[in-house]
């Protein structure tokens, strides 16, 4: 299951970001406040297995909450309509968005006690760190 990504977590470092939103097609204003924007995330696990993921900017707060191989409609925070799937493979919990045709696939994992998220369109990667919050 998803219970070593429980947790709340503050964004460390973020590597190649700009580049990747301007890959997943987002505006050039929405991507200087992403690239500004230090998010916390915040991953619980509910009743009946359905997951939470919040991220907390001082812009923007989003929420999604799905069950693991169940696609649902996503509204991602830079304002796209997605196709989302969430599975978990090797230890990694994988985000497919699908959307006008073209797909981006999130991919966290815990490595060392941090979370990496390795952002990938195409052939365009990003890497974000985050550390546990005490």
């Amino acid at each position: 299951m998803a219970e070593q990504f429980v947790g709340n977590w503050t964004l460390t470092s973020s590597e190649n970001f700009d580049e990747y939103m301007k890959a997943i097609g987002v505006g050039f204003a929405t991507r200087q406040m992403g690239n500004m924007a230090k998010p916390n995330l915040v991953i619980s696990v509910e009743d009946a297995g359905l997951i939470s993921m919040k991220s907390e900017t001082t812009f923007k707060t989003t929420e999604i909450k799905f069950k693991l191989n169940e696609e649902f409609d996503e509204t991602t925070a830079d304002g796209r309509k997605t196709k989302t799937i969430f599975t978990l493979d090797n230890g990694k919990l994988v985000q497919l968005q699908t959307w006008d045709g073209k797909k981006t696939t999130l991919e966290r994992e815990i490595q060392d006690g941090k979370l990496s998220a390795k952002c990938i369109m195409d052939d365009v990667v990003a890497v974000r760190t985050y550390e546990k919050a005490a």
